[in-house]
Order: C-alpha cells, then structure tokens, then sequence
C-alpha cells in the first residue's frame, strides 16, 4: 500500500516555484501590514537594522494568525526596537522539507536566508514562529544572535523597554509549543513573561513544559491526516477545559490554528490568544 502523501508534492512545488508553502506570489508575504492603523512608510523594510523580524509562511499569508506579526511589530515599536522584517525577499525556513524527509531541497532556501541576514547585518534574528526558530537553530550558519520572540520579550521587560500599564486581568493557560518548548527548551521565557504582566493569573495544565501535549498541527499533521490532527486537538482543548483558565495563550502560530479552528467547529467558547497579543493588550 502506498502511503506517501501527494500534498507533499505540492508543498514541494510550493517552495521550489514560489518559496513559501502557501503558492501565494512571495512578495504578498507583507499583506499583513494592511491591517494595521498606522504603518510606517518603509513599511518595515529597511536596508539596514540591527534586529531582523523573520515572519514565517504561515503567520505571513494565514489570515487566522495574520494578528502574530501584527501584534508584535506594534510590541517592537513601542519598545523602539531598530528592526526590520525581509518582506519579500523572506524565503521559507525550510522546515516542511524537514518533515517530509526531503531536507537536502533545503540548501537553496537556507542561502538566501543567510545572505539577506548577511547584508542587512542584523545582530539579531527573531522568530515568532518556534519551527523557524528551531530550523535555524539547528540548520544555519550565521554569526547572529537567534532568538524565539519570547525570549526577546523577556529580555525588553528586563532592560525596562516593556512596560505594561494596562495589564491583563485574565486567568490564562499556556500552551507549550512542540518546537519551542520539547525541541528548543525554552520554556521559562515565556512563563516570565505571563507572571510580570499585572493582573494576569497563570494556571498550569496537568501536562505542561516537557510534557505538554501537542495541539495536533505539529509535523505537518494537519495536511496529512487531518482526522488524527481533530482528535490529538479535542484531547488537548479538554485539557485546556480542565483548567478553568479563560484564554490559553501560546507562543505559536500552528498552534493557534489547530486549537481554535477545532474550537470553532465543534462551537467551543474557548478564546486563543499569541504571547505577543497579551503582551501588546497589557501595554496599553
């Protein structure tokens, strides 16, 4: 019986033609900025800047999570972070190959990427999203500083650049991303972030950190079986039920869409919230 799955020859085609796993024309990959009120006229595209935002294929033309890079841009602006994001010269990490088992197609997109760090000398690179975080950090070679945004979130409330004069009176959960917390181990920054945020009460899920639960959407699982994707999702949002938190909140885009797509379809009141949305909300 042959099990390969075919979406994964379009995916291929996706990266090969168009170098985002959507087939969307890459340089649609700022569409998400028209939703914001005020958008500088560089339209956070700079030739030179000392932090570069990496936004991902799915935050950049996934509308549902469009808000990621909405929320932290304005995060950034607020803390006046020299920044810039690579716009359409932002090529796909790389990490659907990884999953598909075909990481030698890899080298292409992961020159470009490096290149485009390389002259824009960016000190460092920040990912919202925990599967390019974790694809660089495994896969490339460059001399800057690499960091998830919620390491980069914890690092401004430290140095006073975030603050928060509005908090957010919530009970919240939080959700640990398969990429950022079991791959990447990272999972203190995050928490950091959630307990300095007045107002704010967080309640752990029985599963947490390590042993957090995937949400159903990692490894691609979605395109290739999404039933098991719907099942590994209504054990997780029960879990997340089970708590009494009124927002669960993660740092991750596929998470987001895997927990409140099955929300909706299955009419669950369940509000789903991006680390960087709580944190832009809570600064006021």
């Amino acid at each position: 019986m042959n099990q390969y799955p075919k979406i994964a020859d379009r995916i291929v085609e996706a990266l090969e033609n168009d170098f985002n796993i959507s087939g969307d024309p890459n340089e649609d990959r700022g569409q998400w900025m028209d939703f914001l009120k005020e958008v500088p006229e560089h339209r956070y595209q700079k030739e030179k800047a000392k932090v570069i935002y990496f936004v991902g294929c799915v935050a950049a033309f996934f509308p549902l999570v469009q808000k990621i890079p909405q929320a932290f841009v304005q995060v950034l602006d607020k803390s006046q972070v020299d920044f810039t994001t690579l716009g359409g010269e932002e090529w796909c990490c790389g990490f659907p190959l990884i999953q598909m088992g075909m990481p030698g197609k890899m080298q292409k997109l992961i020159e470009h990427n490096q290149e485009k760090v390389k002259e824009i000398s960016a000190e460092t690179v920040v990912f919202a999203c925990p599967s390019c975080y974790h694809t660089w950090k495994e896969k490339y070679k460059t001399n800057g500083e690499l960091l998830h945004s919620t390491q980069y979130m914890e690092r401004l409330i430290n140095e006073g650049k975030i603050t928060f004069k509005k908090g957010f009176h919530k009970t919240v959960t939080y959700h640990d991303p398969c990429d950022l917390g079991r791959n990447s181990k990272v999972f203190d920054p995050p928490r950091n972030i959630l307990n300095a945020i007045p107002g704010l009460k967080l309640v752990e899920m029985e599963n947490n950190r390590q042993l957090c639960i995937c949400c159903g959407g990692g490894g691609d699982l979605e395109m290739i079986d999404p039933e098991l994707s719907a099942a590994i999702a209504e054990r997780k949002i029960q879990e997340i039920q089970d708590t009494g938190a009124e927002v669960v909140v993660t740092s991750c885009q596929q998470c987001i869409r895997t927990i409140s797509g099955y929300a909706r379809k299955n009419e669950i009141d369940l509000r789903v919230m991006d680390i960087t949305e709580v944190v832009l909300e809570a600064m006021g």
